[in-house]
């Protein structure tokens, strides 16, 4: 069978695929191996430009073709890889062999044992992917998330001084204003993006159980940790961990999937409330001409963007939880447990893209009620009781809340004239009477 978006297993290949393409670049199985042909040739030049007497005589003008190895890496060499894995059943070691051949074709083959000099395959693969994890951050992941931030703070701004009838427990209370109730969602979603941002992307390199071992005992004078450091630091711009065993310890890409999550969940916090602002009506939603929103029911424009985005954040939490559970976690110096999961990475991110384009879909689709919204406020004239029954406090005025309660809690409408004639009753100053006949829902909104 041919492979398409209809008969790919996953949605993220199939009927998502549009809005999560650019993730192969950074988590396809062509994507890996390029970017473990990135750190083999890189880690090849700097081992030249150390004090090897056996690379002392590499022409160094030919960096730049070897460079192009990997940027100009196609589907033919990927496929070219592949085909060697089928003889050694090692993927990293089939990259190995790939890259012999092209020293051949350069006419460097007295220079090709030099290519994975030392290394073990996770050296490779604990760069390559925590390198491809950060591009795609940077490159996808930050620029949606962006485009959702934006726009809330634009519905913030532009919804500012929207009174509106505040729910706590799903009942009537103190009423807020709509742009300060997205404001709430905006800090939070910053302060989490901040530590998102302080997270390093970490990477192991030093051999087989990450000592330097075999670099060691080739070249004993060499300050294989500095080389190291700097390999990692300075060309591959990740952070060095070490010691470690034969694998990277995850704890900072840990550290990633659990910050992903946490804005994750705060996003699904914000569908739920603009699924349930929908269904009071204080939110129209365009119609788009030619769209059904029931198969049965033709008067029906239902919420889906919100909720798509909230099942899609919602797999890709689970799988975010398991990825910094297990990682961390390995037998001894090294299990395999992280090879097969660790593939998984672009799954989660995959759904977390989906997700962030169905939020920003639903944003732009909402069509403010201001009508419905007044009339709310307007029918829950029960809320200035706190404001109310606090001057009175201010006053000294005895036992003040207790006289609200009384007056509030009833099944009596409690309307604009009850509460006048409530205040008519109270012994004070008729300046006090007009301090607090002059606080309503639409104006008791705090700051």
């Amino acid at each position: 069978m041919q492979t398409s978006t209809l008969n790919a297993i996953s949605p993220i290949d199939g009927r998502y695929r549009n809005k999560t393409n650019e993730l192969a670049n950074y988590f396809s199985e062509e994507a890996l191996i390029k970017y473990r042909v990135l750190i083999e040739i890189e880690y090849f030049i700097s081992l030249c430009e150390q004090p090897l007497p056996q690379l002392k005589s590499f022409n160094k003008t030919l960096y730049n073709n070897l460079r192009q190895l990997y940027s100009n890496f196609s589907s033919q060499d990927a496929q070219a890889i592949k085909e060697i894995e089928k003889t050694t059943n090692h993927d990293v070691k089939a990259v190995e062999y790939f890259i012999k051949q092209k020293f051949d074709q350069l006419n460097i083959s007295e220079y090709k044992e030099f290519i994975h000099f030392g290394l073990t395959s996770q050296d490779i693969n604990n760069t390559a992917v925590p390198l491809s994890i950060k591009d795609a951050i940077n490159n996808v992941y930050k620029p949606a998330y962006q485009l959702t931030a934006d726009k809330l703070k634009t519905l913030a701004n532009d919804w500012q001084a929207i009174a509106m009838l505040a729910r706590t427990h799903g009942q009537p209370a103190s009423p807020t204003r709509l742009g300060k109730e997205i404001q709430v969602f905006i800090t939070r979603l910053n302060e989490q993006f901040k530590l998102l941002n302080n997270i390093p992307n970490a990477a192991k390199f030093g051999g087989a159980t990450g000592n330097f071992n075999a670099h060691k005992v080739a070249y004993p004078n060499i300050d294989w940790k500095t080389f190291g450091t700097n390999f990692v630091e300075n060309t591959l711009g990740l952070h060095h961990s070490f010691p470690t065993t034969q694998i990277e310890h995850y704890d900072y890409m840990a550290a990633l999937f659990d910050a992903l999550k946490r804005i994750n969940t705060i996003i699904i916090d914000l569908n739920k409330d603009f699924w349930t602002y929908i269904s009071m009506d204080y939110f129209k939603q365009k119609i788009k001409k030619g769209e059904v929103g029931s198969s049965a029911m033709p008067h029906k424009v239902n919420p889906i963007d919100f909720e798509n985005s909230e099942g899609n954040l919602g797999l890709a939490n689970a799988i975010f939880q398991h990825l910094s559970a297990k990682l961390p976690i390995s037998r001894l110096q090294r299990d395999l447990t992280d090879s097969t999961v660790l593939r998984n990475i672009g799954v989660p991110i995959g759904h977390t893209l989906i997700g962030l384009a169905s939020t920003l879909k639903g944003l732009n689709k909402l069509l403010l009620n201001e009508q419905k919204i007044a009339h709310d406020l307007e029918q829950n004239w029960a809320v200035v009781a706190e404001a109310i029954q606090t001057i009175l406090r201010r006053e000294a005025y005895p036992n003040p809340y207790e006289a609200l309660k009384g007056l509030t809690r009833t099944n009596e409408a409690i309307t604009k004239t009850s509460i006048s004639k409530f205040i008519d009753t109270l012994n004070i100053s008729n300046s006090l009477k007009n301090e607090l006949k002059a606080i309503s829902p639409s104006n008791y909104t705090g700051i």
